[in-house]
Formats: structure tokens, sequence, C-alpha cells
């Protein structure tokens, strides 16, 4: 099908503001179903198991109706349909179609709750919304998907001041668009899948944000030599042979469309922007997953990438042919693709897949600060504030010697306790944990002065004089404490426990 059908096959979002207003009348909105399904029908949506809310929504209120209209794609009469929305705008502006006496819906669209409790719209292929692609290859390479885990992911973690342009690469329904357009003054959004920028319309439009710029294309090819201030991307990471789905496989062998991608945001980012990406990587045989992903790391930026899951390449190769519907399609042809898959590992030495977030902020440092690490632990979304704050304790401590260290004052983050372990009736416990109760929820053992320190922590005395009245009670040399200890500080530092007093 050509580009010019595809788009001419999607609605008009000239009067999305009426539409929408229909939807908020009816309450069709994240709290609205929430309320109107039950919790367990609403999280059978997330799975794309229907049945529970097609039970819940036998009635014939709006709400009903634009339930099954447009999430569970169902024909309803026009009777309905007209009192629950303007039909015969909705009928010629595309977003609805007569099928005998009823109307059906064209497109998914599916309520999404801002972070500041906004009612947005998603807009997406029929069938490709909540729950992952479930077949979505039937629809043709040009599918464009709805909201799922990945997504609500990036928006999380995205670090949201205000800025005056961002770019939202391979934006797909315009999740990360519409969430960029509350704080940035401009927003450009890139695919190289032009119904793409389709649906990112109708989402913006529908959720009565803000147009963005949208531009067709590849990587940062559509955006030439332009500079931002915020870059985010949710790319076809997939590590596949061939690239039959555009919005999965990158086409370019093993993870390279995502070290490009990476390697070449640096000099699209403005001094002090932030760049954030998912992203799968190889795990070659031989060689050091860390080392792999720093060498990505463009110059004059920071990096912080978080490792959340590793898969062995059968896992991965069976969950991305599910996720294709690829087992579906018989089993013979499933064999040879499934084949396929391990044929090009073995070619590469790859022996399992990683999965991951990477930030960039371009500081322009001499000494960047690159950290990688595995984190398959639960962490609390959103993390935007998080990430800030790790790449301002970076600064923090790059222009921190020991000396000035020990002369500075901290506090305690607040969200910190501190948890003792040992036998019952003991006078001394054998180990004391902090551990963080919000963010990335990290933890981490300390000795009896790391937690004397970290418990008198107020910003009233500098961190020398807190380890000399510790050295005092402990009976050791306050010289030798203080030579010692600077590293430990820097650690809890770096991981959130302690803040400099400055910053709170």
């Amino acid at each position: 099908m050509s580009t010019t059908s595809l788009l001419a096959s999607l609605p008009v979002p000239d009067r999305a503001a009426r539409l929408r207003d229909a939807l908020l009348a009816a309450d069709f909105t994240a709290d609205g179903l929430l309320e109107r399904l039950g919790a367990a029908a609403y999280a059978a949506l997330a799975r794309s198991e229907t049945v529970p809310a097609l039970r819940a929504t036998r009635g014939d209120g709006p709400l009903d109706t634009l339930v099954r209209l447009f999430l569970l794609q169902r024909p309803v009469p026009r009777d309905r349909a007209r009192a629950a929305l303007p039909l015969e705008e909705a009928l010629a502006d595309g977003w609805l179609a007569e099928e005998g006496g009823d109307v059906r819906a064209t497109v998914d669209v599916r309520p999404y709750g801002g972070p500041e409790g906004e009612d947005w719209f998603i807009v997406s292929d029929l069938g490709c919304a909540v729950g992952g692609a479930g077949g979505a290859s039937g629809h043709g390479e040009g599918v464009v998907l709805g909201v799922g885990g990945a997504s609500t992911t990036l928006a999380g973690l995205t670090v949201r001041t205000p800025v005056a342009a961002a770019l939202d690469l391979g934006t797909g329904s315009g999740i990360q668009a519409l969430h960029a357009a509350q704080h940035a003054t401009r927003v450009t959004a890139t695919d190289l899948n032009p119904r793409a920028l389709g649906f990112t319309r109708l989402t913006l439009a529908l959720s009565g944000a803000p147009e963005a710029d949208l531009r067709t294309g590849s990587l940062f090819e559509p955006v030439e030599s332009e500079s931002y201030d915020l870059i985010v991307s949710n790319p076809p990471f997939v590590i596949s042979p061939g690239a039959r789905l555009t919005y999965r496989d990158g086409g370019m062998g093993g993870d390279d469309l995502c070290r490009t991608l990476v390697q070449q945001a640096g000099d699209r980012l403005n001094d002090g922007g932030y760049a954030h990406f998912l992203a799968n990587w190889q795990h070659v045989e031989g060689e050091d997953w860390q080392e792999r992903l720093r060498s990505w790391v463009p110059l004059g930026c920071d990096a912080w990438i978080v490792q959340r899951e590793v898969q062995d390449v059968t896992q991965y190769t069976e969950l991305w042919l599910r996720d294709a519907g690829d087992h579906r399609a018989g089993r013979e042809a499933y064999e040879a693709r499934y084949d396929a898959w391990l044929d090009e590992f073995e070619a590469t030495k790859t022996k399992a897949v990683g999965f991951g977030w990477i930030t960039l902020r371009k500081s322009g440092a001499e000494r960047p600060s690159i950290v990688i690490e595995d984190w398959p632990h639960p962490v609390e979304q959103p993390l935007g504030e998080t990430v800030r704050a790790h790449f301002a304790r970076q600064d923090y401590l790059r222009s921190r010697d020991d000396a000035a260290l020990l002369a500075d004052r901290f506090v305690l983050a607040p969200e910190v306790v501190q948890e003792q372990v040992g036998l019952p009736g003991a006078e001394d416990p054998e180990h004391v944990v902090l551990r963080q109760h919000r963010g990335m929820r990290r933890a981490t053992k300390v000795d009896a002065v790391g937690a004397g320190f970290a418990g008198v922590c107020d910003g009233s005395l500098s961190a020398g004089r807190i380890l000399d009245a510790i050295a005092q009670l402990l009976g050791e040399d306050p010289v030798l404490l203080r030579d010692r200890t600077p590293q430990a500080i820097r650690l809890l530092v770096e991981e959130g426990f302690l803040e400099p007093a400055a910053a709170t």
C-alpha cells in the first residue's frame, strides 16, 4: 500500500476537540474505565483479554458504547453511537465506519492518565494497544502500536524540566511527544513510518495538546544538524534476522541501531541536555557487556546505563516470535524462523541479550561520569527526578576532592531507613543496612562507622567533625579515620543515601 493511501485511511484530526468533549462527558477516561469495568476486567484488558470487559459493558450507557467501540472494537448500533458522540462528524472524519446497520471504530482510542492527572488519549491501530502486539504482524509492517510497558517506562524515567526544544525519535503513536509537549516549547517527532506520524497527530489533537513538528525519516536524518535540550527514543531495538516489522526490527545487524543512535545523540544535545533511550544489547562470548556499552557513550556526555533484564538467546527468540504472532503461523514456519534467529546469534557469538535504559547528559566534563550497572530489582516510577538527581550528584562529586568532601555537611535522604540484622537478644547487630524506599530502592550494608555517620547527618556538622567524634567514641585515630572514610562517603552520596546539605 502506498504512503498516500496509508495516511488517507486514518481519521482527520480537524474536529478532534468535539470528539474529545464527548469522550470526557461520558467519563471515557483512565479513572472512569477503572470505576466502570472494575479492577479485574481493567487488568484483563492490559493482558489483551476482552471477555471480562464485554461482560461489564452490557448496558446501553454512553461509556459502555465507547468502551465497546474503541477498546473492544465491536460494532454497535447507530442509535447507541449517536447517543455517545457526534456520530455524523465521527463518520465523516473517519473515526468510525458504517457496517450494515451498525458502526465500528477504525482506530483504537485508549484513555491514558497524564502525570498531573491529565485525561489523554492514545490513538493506534486496531488490536495493537495495551498488552503488546499480540499478532500485530497480521496488519503488515506499517502497524502502529499503542501504549505498552516500554512506552510507560521511558515516559517515567525522562527528566521533566522545562526545555526549549525536545525531540521524540521514532514516535510511534506519539506518547513521548505528548509528554514532552507539557514542558517543551517546541516538540519535533520523527518516524521512519509515515503512518506513525499520522497517529501522533491524532494522539496530540485528541489529547488537547499542541501540534508537533512531524518529520519522516530514519535516526537523526530528518533533523540534520539541529540540536535539542531533550531527546527521547523507544526505537525498534529488537535484535532479529532481517527487518520484517517496522515497529520492532531496527534493520541493522545486531545492536548496531541502538549503538548508532546513542553515539550520534551527543552531537544533537545542547549543553546540559538529556537523552533517554530504551535499548537492547548483545552479550557476546569473550566480551564484557559493560565495556561494550561504555564504547557507545559519545564524547562530552555523562551516562547512566541500567540493565534491567538479561535473556538467553532462546528465551529472547521465543519472546519476540510470540509477540509477532509467529507461533500461530504453523509449526513448520515457526521452527524455520526460530532456527534463523539462532543462526544469527550463533554467527555473532551472541549468548544473551540485555534490555535496559540509557541516559546521556551533555556535561562537557573532562572526566565524564559513566555509570553502568545491572539492576533487575523493583523500582518506583516515575524516575525522572531520580535520574536528574543522579547526574547532579555526579557534578557535585566531580568538583570535590577528599578535603572539600570532609568540609561539607550532609543530610540523610528522607526516604532512607536503617535496618539492623542479628540474632534476637544479641547486644550488637551482625550488620546494618541502609535502605531506600523510593526511586531505585537501593540497599547497602554499612559498618559501625558508616551507620554512625549516616545516623547523625542532619546538615549541622561537617563530615570531618562527625568523623572526629566517631573516632573518639570508638577509640580510633581520627587522622586515620579521615583518611580511609571519604571513599565510603562518596559511594553513599553517589547512590543517593546522603545528600549535600546545600542541595536540600
